[in-house]
């Protein structure tokens, strides 16, 4: 079994090299693949270096311009699928996501029978580390509201440390996934959901970036609320369209 780990990249040459140290580190299995944006940093070419550095572990996707956190993690899904890994990674590469969690999310999958596992910081055992009560309650808010809205037995509906098995994304039609930024998250949860795959949440604690400077925007908390507002209407227009008799509850 093979697990791939994408680290999709714009300005992390701070970062970079230790996270790809640190998930090789846990275990042959893990192997990454850094899609980066153009990034004027000097990221790209430090990731070309990796590359030659971990030879057949970890491999680079180049992308001109800064194209955002969707179309990233897209690439690498359809990445990985062709290749053949039998679970594909969600990370940040900052270490806010912290790479000893990997194999937990295996295990996870193999021992809880898990079709997608999510790094979640609002079960019991996950936190938070350095944030303002501002962004708490944001990212919080945003967890409850698109998990109210749309009917999801998660707690941290926004996260973004996942694991896929790679049938969830051979079910999941990649092509037709609508948001970018953080509403990506949400929407790849809710397909997953709604497509009746076992989701299942295990606890992580959250670390505030290590080097660099945060990618956060009110222009993505605005994506996302809008997004979830778009899935409830096509959920419910669709239950509409159902027979009353197999109508699901909400």
């Amino acid at each position: 079994m093979q697990a791939l780990v994408i680290l999709p990249t714009y300005n992390e040459v701070g970062n970079l090299a230790p996270m790809v140290e640190a998930i090789l580190e846990q275990g042959d299995m893990f192997d990454v693949l850094v899609i980066d944006d153009g990034s004027p940093d000097g990221t790209g070419l430090l990731a070309e270096h990796l590359k030659g550095l971990y030879h057949g572990r970890v491999e680079v996707i180049h992308r001109q311009g800064k194209l955002g956190l969707a179309t990233a993690y897209l690439t690498g899904f359809r990445y990985g699928l062709v290749k053949g890994y039998d679970y594909l990674f969600e990370m940040d590469a900052d270490f806010s996501h912290n790479p000893l969690y990997l194999p937990r999310f295996i295990q996870a999958i193999q021992q809880q029978n898990a079709d997608v596992v999510l790094g979640s910081r609002y079960v019991e055992g996950g936190g938070v580390v350095r944030w303002s009560w501002h962004r708490r309650l944001i990212s919080r808010g945003g967890s409850l509201y698109a998990g109210l809205m749309l009917n999801l037995p998660v707690r941290d509906v926004t996260g973004g440390f996942k694991c896929f098995r790679r049938r969830v994304l051979e079910s999941v039609d990649l092509e037709t996934v609508e948001s970018s930024g953080y509403g990506f998250q949400i929407e790849m949860t809710y397909r997953a959901v709604d497509a009746g795959f076992r989701v299942v949440e295990v606890p992580i604690v959250f670390e505030e970036r290590r080097e660099g400077v945060s990618k956060m925007s009110p222009g993505i908390f605005a994506e996302a609320f809008w997004m979830v507002a778009k899935m409830r209407l096509a959920q419910s227009l669709r239950r509409d369209r159902q027979p009353a008799g197999n109508r699901l509850r909400p």
